[in-house]
């Protein structure tokens, strides 16, 4: 669902599930010239709070060395780089947030 919103959004998905020894990044995505490093929470209610509230700063941390990492890798250091979450809502129907500028 989060990749099929990121596309019909215009974004190129260059990655997903990216793992290296210290994290994971699930989506990696680039539109214009901004490289976004994307963290997916699916959620089915809220009661154990909202989705982007479990990207605590210790995840935070983790995904942005890993997106470092994984820059180097693929030599792309021409772009904007931004870290955003998308918040997945299952029940009848399923509603997307997409949190821009989620930390960094």
């Amino acid at each position: 669902m989060a990749l099929d919103y990121l596309k019909s959004q215009g974004y190129e998905i260059l990655d997903t599930n990216y793992r290296t020894n210290i994290g994971e990044i699930d989506i990696i995505a680039a539109k214009s010239d901004i490289l976004t490093f994307i963290e997916v929470k699916t959620r089915t209610s809220t009661y154990f709070g909202y989705p982007y509230e479990a990207v605590n700063v210790g995840k935070q941390n983790k995904i942005i060395k890993t997106s470092f990492i994984y820059m180097k890798e693929k030599n792309l250091f021409d772009y904007q780089i931004r870290y955003d979450i998308i918040e997945v809502f299952l029940a009848k129907e399923y509603k997307i947030n997409h949190i821009e500028n989620a930390f960094c």
